[in-house]
């Protein structure tokens, strides 16, 4: 048996529990040199998820030094990054976990193409997903593009067990040089807002596992009605976690299975929000046109405006439109650097609908301010409100922002918190708006609120108007 190291190449699984191919590597006994590699797919980040990412693969480091191991850091096309550690240190494996995107699916398949031509044993596994998107198939041997049939078709299928961390990561008798993480900048583009949304940031695995533990514990329960209450402390919150793979869904699912089996009745609930995560994978392998495009085509005549700079979409951003629900989420994702899921319905159809604007703005706004920012959630997310997407919302469904405030935020708890406007008594989180956001809008807490820029019924009219008017 080969002595030599094998590489195992971090990128969006940042831990080290139900980690196949650590685990595999670690199983062999050969010394395992862990790395990340900055190349393309990072820089192209949006800049909270760079940053997040940065905090991330900085955390996955300290925790490698404390169990003995290291994390290399290097940048530069993957292949000739991975080619250059392998003459380097004779490693005759490199081993990643999959990720399922356009981007990164074309660099794994030349990466995988390329080593094994060398003679390097690559290979990649599973742990992103629950069902890897290509086992998943309808009675006709295509894939599911309604998410009720595809719940039921996965419901009661076999989820992996989690799998222990390992004991050990063997390392090598000598380490590659390494890259100065902090020479990466990765945070540059958040400005002074990272110094706002650090302390919401929950970092790393052992963080994750908490988060999980504590909502089974107390919040499952009553997680179908209180996922709603934008408010109050109800959701798992692992989001973050999970778009990293500081967790993994294998966790979430077993634990949540666990509670179902306790009698909690929010964890049937809990799992289906899962498998819709599954699903968004599912819809991106097969089509991945739904990061970019209408996934029904017949959208792409819809006459919606594309033109990000318009005063109504630039008060949007701020979270300025004078509709309070909408305002005050967008204000948490800037502090926070996350919103509340109910939240990003009413942003999104206020957006698509009450504005007529594209849902790609949508889409690359929150690419750029999401620290749980993930590929297919997003993108299937924006067109399930816009309506172009699979599963979506109907044309006539056009959430009422005003009265959604009144079912879901009736003491205007959540309203106070985020808008200081208005308010002798102003929320401090209310006033962390005003410190992160950039200078340049020139916004303040003592300005007044401002009047709708589309009021909640107007906007209704206008959106029927144009949909009923369509012509196809």
């Amino acid at each position: 048996m080969s002595s030599s190291p094998i590489i195992m190449w971090f990128r969006r699984d940042l831990r080290f529990s139900d980690h196949p191919a650590l685990a595999a590597a670690c199983e062999t006994g050969r010394p395992v040199i862990p790395v990340v590699i900055r190349d393309a797919s990072v820089d192209d980040l949006g800049a909270a998820p760079k940053w997040r990412w940065g905090l991330g693969v900085d955390h996955l480091g300290q925790s490698l030094a404390a169990a003995g191991s290291r994390l290399t850091y290097r940048s530069g096309p993957a292949l000739d990054v991975l080619k250059a550690l392998i003459a380097e240190t004779g490693a005759e494996a490199v081993y990643w976990s999959r990720l399922y995107d356009p981007q990164a699916v074309a660099r794994d398949t030349e990466v995988k193409a390329a080593l094994k031509e060398q003679g390097i044993d690559a290979r990649s596994f599973g742990g992103h997903l629950m069902f890897e998107p290509w086992t998943t198939e309808t009675k006709t041997g295509g894939f599911y593009k309604v998410y009720t049939p595809f719940w039921k078709s996965v419901k009661d299928r076999t989820v992996d067990a989690p799998l222990p961390a390992p004991g050990k990561i063997p390392a090598p008798q000598s380490w590659p040089v390494t890259d100065n993480l902090a020479d990466w900048s990765l945070g540059a583009a958040m400005n002074r807002g990272a110094a706002i949304v650090r302390p919401y940031v929950r970092l790393g695995e052992s963080a994750a596992q908490d988060r999980l533990g504590a909502f089974i514990a107390s919040r499952v329960a009553t997680y179908d009605a209180g996922r709603d209450i934008p408010a109050e402390d109800r959701t798992s919150n692992l989001s973050e976690n999970l778009a990293l793979g500081e967790i993994s869904p294998h966790q979430c699912w077993h634990a949540a299975i666990r509670a179902r089996e306790e009698g909690k009745p929010g964890a049937e609930t809990y799992l289906k929000e899962l498998v819709w995560r599954e699903f968004a994978y599912h819809l991106m392998h097969h089509t991945p046109r739904i990061l970019d495009a209408n996934w029904k085509p017949d959208w792409d005549a819809f006459p919606w405006n594309t033109d990000d700079t318009t005063p109504d979409v630039q008060a949007w951003k701020m979270g300025r439109t004078g509709i309070r629900f909408v305002d005050a989420s967008m204000r948490e994702m800037y502090v926070t650097g996350r919103m509340h899921n109910r939240g990003r319905m009413i942003v999104a159809s206020y957006l698509t609908k009450h504005l007529l604007t594209h849902w790609r703005i949508g889409q690359k706004w929150f690419d750029d301010c999401l620290i749980d920012w993930d590929p297919a959630a997003n993108a299937m997310g924006w067109q399930w409100s816009a309506g172009s997407g699979p599963d979506a919302t109907p044309y006539f469904r056009v959430f009422n922002p005003v009265t959604q405030l009144d079912k879901f935020d009736k003491n205007r708890d959540y309203v106070t918190r985020w808008i200081a406007e208005g308010r002798s008594n102003k929320h401090a989180d209310a006033l962390s708006y005003f410190e992160a956001i950039p200078q340049a809008w020139g916004l303040s807490p003592d300005a007044p609120y401002p009047d709708p820029i589309v009021a909640a019924d107007q906007g209704r009219k206008i959106a029927l108007s144009a949909y009923e008017n369509r012509d196809f």
